[in-house]
């Protein structure tokens, strides 16, 4: 398995793993499987360019025999020095296999180079799996919480850690 950065040229695979990721997780994300997937091409090739410029947020995959998983460094929008971890998905198939370690390690080894002082991430309150491989890549609850917003019966929670 190799986890590598997306690049300029992938909207297509930019677009196929986001859609595979809301399909499979539907409470996991901020957004539908509906929604996403009429997006036209404009919007793909927008996002792809915003985790693919230098300086901005930044899209890792993970392959193994093909695309079996993604993650985003995003670049907090209010506080400088904070980054964000989000839009984790493993595919099935590969799951306990180190994936989610993988493109986690990814997303920190990013923040650390940009100097960001922190970084967070929401979890879906009820994703055991999910919150416990954050916690051993050091997360912690931060006591906010909020609720999904495709699914507002569902609770999102907030971790942390410094970097």
């Amino acid at each position: 398995m190799i986890v590598r950065q997306l690049r300029a040229d992938e909207a297509a695979l930019f677009r196929a793993l986001r859609l595979r990721a809301l399909a499979d997780a539907p409470d996991a994300f901020a957004h539908t499987h509906e929604e996403i997937s009429a997006k036209p091409d404009a919007y793909w090739a927008e996002m792809t360019c915003s985790v693919t410029e230098p300086g901005r947020h930044v899209m890792f995959v993970a392959e193994d025999e093909g695309p079996v998983g993604m993650a985003f460094g995003l670049v907090d929008s209010q506080r400088s020095d904070r980054a964000h971890l989000g839009g984790m998905w493993v595919a099935p198939s590969a799951r306990h296999r180190g994936v989610g370690r993988a493109l986690t390690d990814a997303v920190l080894a990013w923040a650390r180079e940009r100097a960001f002082a922190d970084i967070v991430l929401w979890v879906a309150d009820g994703n055991d799996e999910a919150m416990k491989l954050y916690e051993r890549m050091g997360f912690a609850g931060t006591g906010r919480s909020d609720r999904l917003p495709t699914n507002p019966r569902r609770a999102i929670l907030e971790m942390a850690r410094a970097l």
